[in-house]
């Protein structure tokens, strides 16, 4: 099968957000889709910790990435774990019905979890449409147009992740968490470079 033709499905870029035990949490989701006026589902690795917090706390928000989002927001949200770190620290965010959307979006749908699926590797969240607004005018990001425009790279946990097998008889360095590939020689970076999807410093670079 030729994995391509995947990627010419249309998806969005989204921050979904709950809480856990009142701390918000969140994560990148590309998989929204509205099935009646009222209802949409999401789709959420097995392994985000917000799967779970989704299913405790019984309420999620959806914040719209747009074309125009901060570089620093999917890093944020989408390679790194609110176990270990808190995504919210840096970002300017709204309270809602008790739960954070991010100012910088499209807008925000909020929703109380009415039923779950589950799939092998992730959870299919149905949610009841409680509120929503538009925040800003801005293009929503399609995942096409991240990964075209934005060269971004889609998280292990990510539902359309297809591991990148990149051949070249130059040297080149392999981000150990998001899967960038630098070409030619990191070491002679700066101490200060880090990687431009998540932000890694170069000690994230494995040489390929």
């Amino acid at each position: 099968m030729n994995n391509e033709v995947l990627t010419k499905l249309s998806y969005g870029v989204y921050v979904v957000t709950t809480n856990c035990k009142e701390k918000p949490v969140g994560c990148v989701v590309n998989c929204v889709m509205q099935i009646t006026y009222d209802t949409l589902c999401i789709s959420v690795n097995h392994n985000n910790f917000t799967n779970k917090c989704i299913e405790d706390s019984k309420k999620f928000a959806i914040s719209i990435l747009g074309e125009h989002v901060n570089d620093n927001i999917i890093p944020a949200f989408g390679f790194s774990s609110c176990r270990e770190v808190n995504k919210f620290e840096n970002v300017k965010t709204q309270k809602i019905d008790g739960l954070e959307v991010l100012e910088d979006s499209v807008g925000y749908i909020i929703c109380e979890l009415v039923n779950k699926f589950e799939t092998e590797t992730h959870s299919v969240f149905i949610g009841k449409i409680l509120d929503g607004d538009v925040l800003q005018k801005d293009e929503p990001m399609t995942y096409e147009y991240y990964h075209r425009i934005k060269k971004g790279k889609s998280p292990k946990a990510a539902p359309t992740y297809i591991e990148e097998k990149k051949q070249t008889d130059k040297i080149a360095y392999k981000c150990r968490i998001c899967g960038y590939v630098y070409e030619g020689d990191i070491t002679k970076e700066p101490d200060t470079y880090v990687c431009p999807v998540c932000k890694k410093d170069k000690s994230f670079f494995d040489k390929i």
